[in-house]
């Protein structure tokens, strides 16, 4: 039991998925985990254990940002040693050939700053994923049929973005979309020689405007977490 996670140690799978939103996270469990059980309820951010295809997971919300998801992610490796951790989350879109519930599988993340950013000091860290988990989602993805966009991603600070510079300059060099947490998570798992990856479904588009209606996004949410498990067990 941590600060954060109110589990037991042997409660937390040495895999584990991490949406942003801790509903997600009970969705997510619900519909493809069997026998899933609430492991953590700390300040609401749930957390729940189960198996898929015989394979032991954790399903842990995060939070909204790299300050919360990097609380969780401490925590899971140094006090529960979970070794891979697959973030599951939704994306802006930021070139034009990335549509509405593509997937995005993100081979590195640009930021301007994250928790680590007092470690690194002067240097300027490229995270990435992990490569195997990497490959092995986009084979899941392509036997799915989705749509999939393999490349880099840019992990913002805020939500509410005052400088559309950045957005020009993101979309000039290649960026594929935008959120706010896998940076850091990939810093920490090159830190604790961990595997990471983040599947990404686009919800909305910066460049377009558009945006996933709530109704369509639980089957576009569902290939993601299917990719992930599919990555991190086959």
């Amino acid at each position: 039991m941590t600060i954060h996670i109110g589990a037991a140690k042997d409660d937390i799978a040495e895999t584990v998925l991490m949406p942003g939103d801790p509903y997600r996270a009970k969705w997510a469990a619900e519909t493809f985990l069997t026998d899933a059980k609430l492991v953590n309820e700390v300040r609401g951010m749930l957390g729940f254990t189960g198996t898929w295809n015989g394979h032991r997971v954790t399903i842990q919300g995060s939070g909204m940002g790299m300050p919360s998801l990097s609380i969780y992610a401490n925590e899971l490796i140094t006090e529960y040693n979970a070794q891979t951790l697959i973030r599951i989350g939704s994306c802006g879109a930021m070139q034009n050939d990335v549509a509405i519930r593509d997937v995005i599988l993100a081979q590195s993340a640009t930021s301007l700053s994250t928790p680590s950013r007092g470690i690194f000091k002067e240097i300027n860290f490229a995270p990435c994923a992990d490569f195997d988990l990497l490959h092995k989602a986009y084979h899941a993805a392509e036997k799915l049929d989705v749509t999939t966009h393999v490349g880099g991603i840019y992990s913002s600070d805020v939500f509410y973005d005052e400088r559309p510079d950045l957005t020009e300059q993101m979309t000039r060099h290649g960026i594929l979309g935008v959120e706010m947490e896998a940076a850091e998570l990939y810093n920490l798992a090159h830190r604790h020689q961990r595997r990471a990856l983040a599947v990404l479904t686009v919800s909305d588009h910066l460049l377009t405007h558009e945006a996933l209606p709530a109704d369509q996004r639980e089957k576009s949410f569902g290939d993601m977490v299917e990719i992930a498990l599919t990555a991190a067990f086959i």
